[in-house]
């Protein structure tokens, strides 16, 4: 059988993948993508919405033909079904507004210098990385995540009605730490009129989160904790926790005395939900799942991507006895359901 030959094209490609990057974060800043789908489909057209030169639209649009974002026949140029609907700023899905969190000078600078953050084996962004205290970071994480998360909050909200309905009807109380955009608590206060949401993160980041709440109506079972999560009071007698994208953050002590605090504040019969990067115990499948490790080795001082025995360990050791997992379809998260 004859064997593929060496190439560089592997090495090529993704040496000057930042070129993509920018692609896609100026054709987001110039709304090119809104612009051809209000009708404009020609250069002049696309050059005149979005303010810009013909020449640097010319050459932008046909990268993005080149790189999948765009379609062209002849003169004119033409959205992909993807980007109909994630970077048209008059779709639902519009995803536009996530490059300003994940192109971030604060989380791309933390990529700078690899060679050094793997021979220290922390970021090379000082202070804790992105979990400094009040670190601005989150408020952009907050802002512009929420359309990302949603679909997950839903596809939370449909293992719950299966596994657990009577948390949808039952007088309930929840508390999401690290809540950010908020819409794990708001989803469930969307669902279950009888719910009290108790939202924990910084208090800058709290004002994304009551806003997200006022903006879908649950504002009169939604309260706040502010400050650090290690250190302020949770409260207690909490039917469900949830722990959303929080615990990659931190080493595994860090994660089991947390969790201890958690299993403190948690009713004898209730639920922690933990949604995550959870890799197969290969640690390099399924790929978006597992490539999870590197931006955690990146950003901050001990954060990894764990593997489900991971955190059956760390669960147990919190004084944890049952721990499930649950894959999210059409996600690269899952999530994990605990009880004492």
């Amino acid at each position: 059988m004859d064997q593929l030959q060496p190439s560089p094209q592997l090495f090529f490609e993704t040496a000057t993948a930042y070129q993509k990057s920018a692609a896609i974060k100026g054709a987001v800043e110039l709304e090119l993508f809104t612009s051809i789908a209000e009708g404009n489909h020609t250069v002049t057209e696309i050059a005149h919405r979005c303010s810009a030169t013909e020449r640097g639209i010319r050459i932008l649009c046909d990268y993005l033909v080149i790189i999948g974002f765009l379609t062209k026949s002849g003169d004119k140029y033409d959205l992909t079904p993807d980007s109909a609907v994630f970077l048209n700023k008059h779709s639902p899905a519009y995803l536009g507004n996530v490059t300003d969190f994940i192109l971030s000078p604060m989380l791309s600078d933390s990529f700078s210098d690899i060679a050094t953050t793997v021979k220290t084996g922390t970021s090379i962004i000082k202070d804790g990385g992105t979990v400094a205290p009040e670190n601005p970071i989150w408020i952009k994480f907050a802002k512009a995540m929420l359309p990302m998360m949603v679909p997950v909050a839903k596809q939370m909200l449909e293992k719950l009605k299966h596994l657990f309905p009577q948390y949808l009807t039952q007088k309930i109380k929840v508390l999401d730490v690290a809540a950010g955009h908020g819409i794990y608590g708001i989803t469930l206060a969307r669902q279950n009129a009888n719910a009290e949401v108790v939202a924990l993160d910084w208090a800058s980041v709290l004002q994304v989160a009551c806003e997200n709440a006022e903006r879908f109506g649950v504002t009169t079972c939604y309260t706040t904790i502010a400050g650090n999560a290690f250190e302020v009071d949770l409260g207690k007698d909490y039917d469900i926790i949830l722990l959303p994208n929080f615990l990659h953050h931190f080493d595994q002590e860090t994660c089991i005395n947390f969790l201890k605090k958690v299993a403190t504040a948690l009713k004898s019969e209730g639920k922690v939900l933990t949604i995550e990067f959870v890799p197969n115990e290969d640690r390099v499948t399924p790929p978006p799942t597992a490539a999870f490790a590197f931006v955690m080795l990146a950003s901050t001082a001990s954060g990894d991507a764990y593997t489900f025995v991971q955190y059956q360990e760390m669960f147990t050791k919190a004084g944890f006895s049952q721990n499930e997992i649950h894959y999210l379809p059409l996600s690269p998260q899952s999530m994990i359901i605990s009880q004492k």
